[in-house]
């Protein structure tokens, strides 16, 4: 598909959020690379899917395209260790950029808009498993959850902060000369807890600086994401 008609897909389909608040926002994580060639026109289309409430959209940098002649600076390790467990899970034997998870189930290949909305769409129906509340006191941030519907776990329970935007000039590897402008740039991703949903879920945890904050409630062992909240 040309490019200039993706992004026109993309600016058409993914900026058109609800006007009303979203309860339970649909996931999205976004595996990419300053360093890989085909990832552009998927960033492009990310940029517009950050914009909408609706949706939390985690752009998570691989390192693993770093030897073709370009480091990401936003590449990290455990961010290809993830993208690997998910790989594991669902059951394919390869790991590749640009690569899009929906909530934690569903996998899109490169910028496909029309399978990426298909994808969200079909995640805003997912059944309430766990009803998850944040509150930012200072520099301490609150979790509370509880499951509905007799779910039960265990649980991962995920705490990142993102770079709602950077802008970068690559020098060097295969988008040398381009400068390029990513949204939601994932950091300090860290799992504060392992929750078994049995009893309420009430925790602390520490945060600093003005960053958005984002929890996630993921079955174990890189299973569906049943609850997500942000605070930006």
């Amino acid at each position: 598909m040309p490019r200039l008609f993706t992004s026109l897909i993309a600016a058409g389909l993914l900026s058109i959020a609800p006007a009303f608040a979203q309860d339970r926002p649909v996931v999205v994580e976004l595996y990419t690379s300053q360093g890989c060639s085909s990832c552009p026109p998927a960033d492009e289309m990310f940029a517009e899917l950050s914009k909408r409430d609706d949706v939390i959209a985690l752009a998570l940098h691989v390192d693993y395209w770093d030897y073709i002649g370009w480091q990401d600076p936003f590449g990290a390790p455990e961010h290809a260790k993830r993208q690997r467990a998910y790989a594991l899970t669902g059951g394919r034997t390869s790991i590749y950029t640009p690569e899009m998870i929906v909530n934690g189930q569903s996998d899109v290949v490169g910028a496909k808009p029309m399978k990426l909305m298909e994808a969200i769409n079909k995640h805003k129906e997912d059944a309430p498993q766990v009803d998850l509340s944040i509150a930012r006191d200072g520099e301490t941030l609150r979790i509370n959850a509880h499951t509905v519907s007799g779910a039960a776990g265990p649980f991962d329970v995920h705490m990142l902060r993102y770079h709602p935007m950077a802008v970068t000039q690559v020098k060097r590897g295969e988008n040398a000369g381009h400068t390029f402008e990513n949204y939601n740039i994932v950091e300090g991703w860290q799992t504060v807890d392992q929750w078994d949903g049995q009893a309420p879920l009430s925790l602390s945890a520490a945060i600093t600086g003005d960053m958005p904050v984002v929890v996630l409630v993921q079955r174990s062992n890189a299973g569906p994401i049943v609850a997500a909240a942000r605070i930006k």
